[in-house]
């Protein structure tokens, strides 16, 4: 039997070959989806990914499974408790960004925007297909993206963090040219 070739960062690690299998490059249209993702990877800035996998079930109960209402009410005693927890990435800043980030997300959702459609619209409407096999760390979307996440008040949504959320929610298809899960998302453009 012939072994599937997947992206060559996920041969590491169990944990990030099921991820990879599983989860990663597909389109995400579920907003609170998206929102969870996107402040999970504000959270991976400055480590790696897999150390956010291994911990991603005890942020979902820290963080009552990424309710963007409970966790826009998170107060100071939250924060406290949050900063007590070993089983997530105790950063006050991240913290502190995530729960405005639920703030922001009620926001937009109070003022009619479905964060999915907000995004998607950035990003063209369907997944972006990287035909070049090269795997930039940031884009010129990205980068806009990241103005317009900011310029609205989000945290940790550098350029960077940015594109490792659109690889990873599926609105650009990065998977390796010989990787088994290449084909989803593929009704994309190009770039």
């Amino acid at each position: 039997m012939s072994k599937l070739l997947r992206c060559a960062w996920s041969e590491s690690d169990p944990l990030l070959r099921a991820y990879h299998d599983q989860e990663w490059g597909v389109p995400e249209h579920q907003s609170r989806a998206l929102w969870e993702l996107l402040m999970l990877e504000g959270f991976q800035a400055g480590l790696a990914w897999i150390t956010v996998l291994r911990k991603r079930e005890a942020f979902r109960l820290a963080f009552h499974r990424f309710d963007p209402e409970i966790v826009a009410g998170f107060g100071e005693g939250d924060v406290t408790r949050l900063l007590g927890n070993a089983g997530i990435i105790r950063s006050r800043a991240k913290i502190e960004a995530t729960i405005k980030g639920a703030r922001i997300y009620l926001e937009m959702q109070g003022n009619g925007e479905d964060f999915s459609k907000f995004v998607w619209k950035l990003a063209g409407g369907k997944p972006i297909q990287n035909k070049t096999g090269h795997v930039p760390a940031k884009t010129a979307l990205s980068e806009e993206i990241s103005a317009v996440l900011k310029k609205r008040g989000f945290k940790f949504v550098g350029p960077v963090i940015v594109y490792a959320w659109m690889q990873a929610s599926g609105i650009v298809n990065d998977h390796d040219p010989r990787c088994f899960r290449r084909k989803v998302g593929n009704q994309g453009s190009t770039r």
